[in-house]
């Protein structure tokens, strides 16, 4: 029986499909679906089977994908919908090439025979061009050295004494250039290990293995840990401090990444809770600082002083308003919001301009605006959840116009946390709670190194080859400029 043209005319009910897929279909649903006519039902099941197979629009999967397939920080994709802007330099703009090489290696001639197209005889003219190319060698190999290590008697001590191998960490078989470089490559990155193994195995004719790696870098975090501590204290004395977190797998577990940062340092941690239990381990007591942070309420408790995302609150405006949902008076307090947030921008970019008193008088009418549109009595559903929001962050979202130093979004800690999302699109997160305090560790020393405008393979091989020698690891070097 050809149902297709039985049955041409039917239709699905959309809500009947939105609650299947929702998982939200109520006995008298599923009861009218059942009363249909048996052919009717079939063809009807054929086309919810169709309707269900396409994948939902944010990639979250369907109602058969498993819960735990799905992380809870996954977000939708970019819209289609929207255009995105041309890469490169605009016209007009002055163009740009890779500098040229300062030294030469080597020297190659290259002149023609005989012409290429008829076989002729050439007539030598004297002209020639250079053309410089560097490149890497065809294939270098590992440097192997025998370390003889001469054991002798002290007779004051009565013990044997020897000297310490500076080259490499204690008990490792690699050397502090490969382990530097490896563990750069995997933790500063993103390089899987499985494609550093590859280039090493056939490139650099080094072997090594997953197993291998993994314990080296276990080692060298216990070594650089001391510099991570450093940098996490800096963090909480810092004047102002951006914070954020994202969901990051642990051994099959979803754990959080969390990320503490400011222009000179960036420190990662990591944790099975995303709430105060986490946020209660890292401080110890409160941030005398202020904290620049999206609406979490777990930020709340460690701080006094905040700053609130604009950002944030203005893509909620944006996103009741792509849902539909913005009738009744949702224009008129999206509308206020968003004059809300322009004002203080202009109010903090004319800050020099301003004598203090008018600037103090501006700035209070700021706060009274806010506090008004708060209190105001909306009918939309949106509206009153948002101005609920404005009641208890007012204050804290008007912060960067009395703090020069102290900006109006979150938008640091966003893109200091985005290589650790990078990672995990790679790598798939950690799998145990010692791979995960590893990455920490080393993602929080590689990171600052480069906010800190160092080299991180020299930096951290000369760091190595200091404790190697006397067991102590050198202070983390400053900003590169920051001495003077």
């Amino acid at each position: 029986m050809d149902l297709s043209s039985e049955f041409s005319g039917v239709v699905l009910d959309p809500a009947f499909v939105a609650a299947f897929r929702a998982g939200t279909l109520t006995e008298s649903q599923a009861a009218a679906f059942a009363a249909q006519d048996p052919g009717l039902i079939q063809f009807q099941m054929l086309q919810l089977s169709a309707a269900i197979g396409v994948p939902s629009a944010n990639g979250a999967g369907g109602p058969h994908t498993p819960s735990g397939a799905v992380p809870p920080y996954q977000k939708p994709g970019r819209d289609p919908r929207k255009r995105r802007g041309k890469p490169g330099a605009k016209p007009g703009h002055e163009g740009s090439s890779r500098e040229k090489p300062d030294r030469i290696d080597q020297r190659v001639t290259h002149q023609q025979p005989a012409c290429p197209d008829c076989g002729g005889a050439l007539t030598r003219t004297g002209r020639t061009r250079t053309r410089t190319i560097e490149d890497l060698p065809a294939a270098s190999g590992s440097e192997v050295t025998e370390h003889t290590i001469h054991r002798d008697w002290c007779p004051c001590c009565k013990k044997q004494v020897e000297p310490k191998v500076p080259d490499a960490l204690p008990g490792c078989t690699l050397g502090n250039r490969t382990v530097a470089l490896s563990a750069w490559l995997h933790y500063g990155l993103g390089t899987t290990t499985s494609q550093i193994v590859s280039v090493f195995n056939h490139h650099l004719r080094m072997k090594i293995s997953d197993g291998g790696l993994t314990q080296m870098w276990h080692r060298l975090a216990d070594g650089l840990r001391p510099w991570a501590d450093a940098i996490w204290e800096r963090c909480l004395n810092a004047g102002v401090l951006h914070a954020d977190e994202t969901g990051w797998r642990t051994n099959g577990e979803t754990w959080w990444l969390w990320c503490f940062t400011t222009p000179d340092d960036t420190c990662y941690r990591l944790h099975a809770k995303r709430g105060h239990d986490a946020l209660d381990e890292f401080f110890k007591v409160q941030f005398d600082g202020i904290l620049v942070s999206d609406f979490w309420k777990a930020y709340d408790r460690i701080a006094t002083r905040h700053q609130k995302c604009w950002p944030h609150l203005l893509r909620d405006l944006k996103a009741v308003e792509d849902k539909r949902e913005a009738d009744g008076d949702w224009p008129d307090f999206a509308g206020k919001l968003r004059r809300l947030y322009a004002d203080p921008i202009r109010l903090d970019l004319a800050r020099d301009a301003i004598d203090p008193e008018p600037f103090t008088r501006r700035r209070e009418k700021l706060h009274g605006r806010m506090g008004a549109l708060a209190h105001d009595d909306w009918t939309n559903p949106h509206a009153r959840r948002l101005a609920k929001r404005l009641d208890t962050y007012g204050e804290p979202l008007l912060t960067f116009v009395d703090h020069p130093d102290v900006p109006s979004s979150n938008n640091h800690a966003e893109r200091e946390i985005r290589p650790a999302v990078l990672m995990r699109k790679m790598s798939y997160g950690s799998q145990s709670p010692r791979g995960a305090d590893t990455r920490a560790t080393l993602m929080t020393v590689f990171r600052t190194l480069h906010r800190r405008g160092l080299d991180p393979l020299k930096t951290v091989e000369a760091a190595l080859r200091a404790y190697a020698k006397t067991g102590t690891l050198p202070p983390i070097p400053e900003k590169m400029g920051s001495m003077g």
